[in-house]
């Protein structure tokens, strides 16, 4: 019998939905609200539909105070902060690919990757030129894996920072569950921008 999938109603829309169609909110240790991306920090939460706009909605329309039952203190830049959390767990869960194995660097690397047909995910720099981009697209439709996520938020310096490379421009992700957690976090991200594909960000 399947697992039922928890639900929780969003304070803008009143909408109950899956909790990983949402994000959660719960107040610092100052008492300001703050994203709760993981949804594990204790006391009462407000969860608002994983979308941008709906949460700058939220701050707009006071929705948090009536959520969590008090005045509390709302960053007015609470939308963009939401992002910037998204993106770092983002990073995070690229670099714990790279540990586990499950990333590789470079475009040979991740052309190997394709003719072994081993590549579950494309990361490529939002800087990277445009030669190369055509260069793999080719190679993944020639490999049939035209359709897997192909992650092209971060500019190469933030990709640096965070997989620990020199000059990364092209990595792809390979199979296993540290590559998966990737994935379903960069799921995440592209659905909070409008459910588009995601933004590039330096």
């Amino acid at each position: 019998m399947p697992r039922a999938i928890p639900t929780r109603q969003c304070c803008v829309t009143r909408r109950a939905l899956p909790v990983d169609e949402l994000v959660r909110f719960a107040l610092g240790p100052d008492g300001e609200v703050m994203p709760d991306i993981d949804a594990r920090a204790p006391g009462r939460g407000a969860w608002v539909s994983l979308d941008k706009s709906a949460v700058a909605e939220a701050v707009a329309k006071g929705a948090f105070p009536r959520a969590l039952k008090s005045p509390v203190a709302v960053p007015a830049d609470l939308a963009e902060l939401t992002q910037a959390h998204l993106e770092a767990r983002l990073l995070g869960a690229l670099g714990m690919a790279r540990k586990a194995g499950q990333l590789v660097m470079g475009a040979a690397k991740v052309e190997a990757a394709i003719r072994d047909r081993q590549i579950v995910a494309l990361v490529t720099a939002s800087d990277a030129r445009p030669d190369g981009r055509r260069k793999l697209a080719a190679s993944l439709s020639a490999a049939g894996k035209g359709d897997i996520p192909h992650i092209e938020t971060f500019t190469s310096s933030r990709l640096n920072l965070a997989l620990g490379g020199q000059n990364v421009i092209h990595a792809a992700l390979t199979a296993g569950a540290a590559a998966n957690s990737a994935i379903a976090r960069y799921r995440r991200l592209a659905r909070y921008f409008d459910h588009a594909e995601g933004e590039k960000t330096d």
